[in-house]
């Protein structure tokens, strides 16, 4: 989410005041924090009874969980938002307060704020940080903004449940969303770019466009393609498996079981064990599904000798994977529990990491150029030396490996930005971060530098003194998975596909029922140059076939007659330019295969 650079005056706890930027993380963080305080404020000024419990910022506005025994209702955001707007024009100061425990304490018990007590058991300090404003005093370490005046422009944007502490099993408070912004026009933008989202929606329009359905009887996150939408999947996996093996990749197939020894050699037990299924003991074996497709590859690189001729050696697959993920982040083709990953292992020496990196990120340059995407930013993931439990392996390997990433980088002259903390535990990966309809950036492809497999797999290859050298491996998914790349380009497109994708390329509508087999003959001889084409005999007026078509978002609709038969022309109407009048058969026909072989 990109911000206009605004100054704000925080507060600190110790006091002190300082100038933060609001088109910065951090000053936004501070804004909506304080904004988050604010809104507790007019609940607590309309509902005495509420007991409060958490309100943090998050990354687009923030959140408080709340427990006034029910739901809030929408006329009750309504006037909660106009307290908090009454609030902030009193201009009220935003003031540190430190607290005794026993003081905090006395002041939780007097309110009936049970949630804060036992948030106040885990914290350790004494005194205790609050902030003050007017009446109001919430727990916190702040910083905050200076004064309640600095919020000008303020949304309260829905409301649903959350369980305490993310529990099932505990109490389920009602928790209120919104954002802030230090003017009107910056909140009225980011409004529309919601409505716009919400209108984009791959969970609405996959299933108007019938893409994709979701099934109660076959299981949450577990999506069910349609014949349209595999259409489109197909589409997607033809075009990058050809151009990957324009680019020297040998395509495998590996099934999605293995046994879990195979996961605890790789590591991936004990990083990724709470997001992969139970273990399935078959026959004297323990299997587990993956979650993802590393292990096997290797075991396809093991099955041979290599020698440093050989390399790089490119292992690539449309791979199945399992993960579980847990219910309250499924979303539509977005978040799924089984996914096809548009995966690639490069096993290559030293002297060609440079080079085999720089190529992928050509290609996935290449690619987005074709898919339409054109704003993405990358980010270079790397080991926080702090937290060195979760990463595996040593200084030295993780050094080499972030400097070749960098070289890499520099060589494209390509801006990035950077992620402590961010890297996979076996190697730092740079990630392509997508900006979504929401405004949001979110990875779609990620390239990663891998020296710790290798070893723990005991890799070779043997180099020009005839000695086993150790390979180095590339992990390298372009397109992410195929679930959700298609629910990427769903909202990216607003289900207006460019015609190489669009599951229905083009539509023939006869006018009458005479006009019918000219119709097919017409779908006929598109279908001949690999056009994608339907045609609508059904005994309907030309104009409900026309609507329907473009609610279908089809790219071409052809209207044929008396006329277009007796010439073998077509009326040619585009779902977004309208009318582009008689065109002889064939000559559509080169128009429409010239556009797909172009993929604009």
């Amino acid at each position: 989410m990109s911000m206009a650079a605004q100054e704000i005056r925080i507060r600190l706890s110790d006091g002190e005041a300082r100038t933060l930027d609001f088109g910065t993380p951090e000053g936004r963080e501070v804004y909506w924090h304080s904004t988050s305080h604010l809104m507790a404020q007019a609940v607590r000024e309309l509902f005495p009874e509420a007991k409060l419990a958490i309100g943090p910022p998050i990354e687009d506005g923030f959140y408080y969980d709340i427990d006034i025994g029910r739901p809030f209702a929408p006329e009750d955001l309504q006037w909660i938002e106009k307290r908090m707007k009454d609030l902030a024009r009193r201009n009220l100061p935003i003031e540190p307060l430190a607290l005794s425990r026993a003081e905090a304490r006395a002041l939780f018990e007097r309110h009936g704020d049970k949630y804060k007590l036992e948030l106040l058991d885990g914290i350790p300090d004494d005194p205790i940080s609050f902030y003050r404003q007017g009446e109001f005093v919430d727990m916190c370490r702040g910083p905050h903004l200076g004064n309640t005046g600095q919020i000008k422009a303020v949304k309260l944007l829905s409301t649903g449940g959350a369980y305490w502490r993310g529990d099932e099993n505990r109490e389920q408070l009602a928790r209120i969303y919104g954002v802030s912004f230090p003017d009107e026009q910056q909140l009225a933008d980011h409004i529309h770019m919601l409505e716009e989202a919400k209108r984009r929606d791959h969970r609405k329009l996959g299933r108007e466009l019938e893409i994709f359905i979701q099934s109660e009887d076959a299981g949450q996150g577990i999506p069910l393609w349609l014949p349209r939408g595999a259409t489109l999947r197909r589409t997607l996996e033809r075009y990058i498996v050809d151009l990957e093996l324009q680019l020297g990749y040998e395509h495998v197939y590996t099934p999605p079981l293995a046994n879990v020894d195979l996961y605890k050699i790789s590591g991936h037990w004990d990083h990724y064990r709470d997001n992969m299924y139970p273990v399935m003991k078959i026959d004297n074996e323990e299997l587990v599904l993956r979650p993802m497709n590393c292990p096997h590859h290797i075991m396809i690189y093991k099955h041979g000798q290599h020698s440093y001729r050989d390399l790089p050696v490119r292992i690539a697959e449309l791979g199945l994977m399992h993960r579980y993920e847990r219910s309250g982040v499924l979303t539509g083709l977005a978040r799924v529990r089984g996914m096809v990953l548009n995966d690639a292992h490069i096993f290559c020496i030293p002297d060609q990491i440079k080079a085999e990196f720089i190529t992928v990120v050509e290609m996935i340059q290449r690619v987005y150029r074709d898919l339409g995407i054109t704003e993405y930013i990358y980010t270079l993931s790397r080991r926080d030396p702090a937290n060195k439990e979760k990463f595996a392996g040593d200084d030295a390997i993780w050094e080499n490996a972030e400097a070749l990433i960098v070289d890499a980088l520099r060589d494209l002259g390509l801006a990035y930005r950077e992620d402590v903390g961010g890297a996979a535990f076996y190697g730092p990966k740079l990630d392509i971060d997508v900006k979504s309809a929401a405004g949001k950036y979110e990875t779609l492809s990620t390239i990663q530098v891998d020296f710790l497999l290798p070893e723990r797999f005991d890799l070779a290859y043997i180099g020009e003194d005839n000695k086993p050298h150790r390979p180095v491996m590339i992990h390298r998914g372009v397109i992410s998975t195929l679930e959700r790349m298609t629910a990427f380009l769903i909202e990216l497109h607003a289900g207006a596909f460019p015609l190489w994708l669009a599951p229905e390329q083009v539509r023939v509508l006869p006018i009458a029922d005479r006009h019918v087999d000219y119709a097919r003959a017409v779908a006929a001889a598109l279908k001949a140059r690999d056009l994608r084409v339907h045609v609508d005999d059904r005994n309907e007026k030309i104009g409900k076939k026309i609507r329907e078509a473009q609610l279908m978002k089809t790219p071409y609709m052809l209207v044929v007659g008396d006329k277009e038969a007796e010439t073998r022309s077509v009326a040619v109407r585009h779902r977004s330019d309208g009318d582009l009048g008689a065109l002889p058969l064939d000559a559509f026909a080169d128009r429409a295969a010239a556009e797909v072989s172009a993929r604009r």
